[in-house]
């Protein structure tokens, strides 16, 4: 997710400087980058999630055994993949908002 933001962030230097240059504030930029970061490990732990209710049938079915998933384990999961999309997020975000609008628009 870090390497996705990082990336994120430097293609779009001059779209960052735009708008801090029309008067975002760093914590608007900080906002739209965190929010893109969660939406990726949000996305993840979804497929995630999905992938191990088909594993676990899967596995059951061949087992012989019933397999049912707890609430509280999705939900771990889940959570967990939103607070890894949080704690790598923040570095990319940082680095997107504490760009000078005059640095940013000359980028490239």
């Amino acid at each position: 997710i870090m390497n996705i933001m990082l990336v994120s962030v430097t293609e779009r230097t001059r779209e960052i400087g735009i708008r801090k240059a029309l008067g975002a504030k760093k914590r608007d930029i900080l906002l739209q980058f965190m929010i893109e970061s969660l939406t990726i490990s949000g996305v993840g732990g979804i497929v995630g999630v999905i992938f191990g209710f088909i594993a676990s049938y899967l596995m059951g079915h061949f087992m012989n055994m019933t397999v049912s998933p707890s609430i509280n384990t999705i939900i771990i999961s889940f959570s967990f993949s939103l607070l890894i999309g949080l704690f790598f997020g923040m570095y990319p975000a940082n680095k997107a908002a504490g760009l000078k609008p005059i640095e940013a628009l000359r980028y490239e």
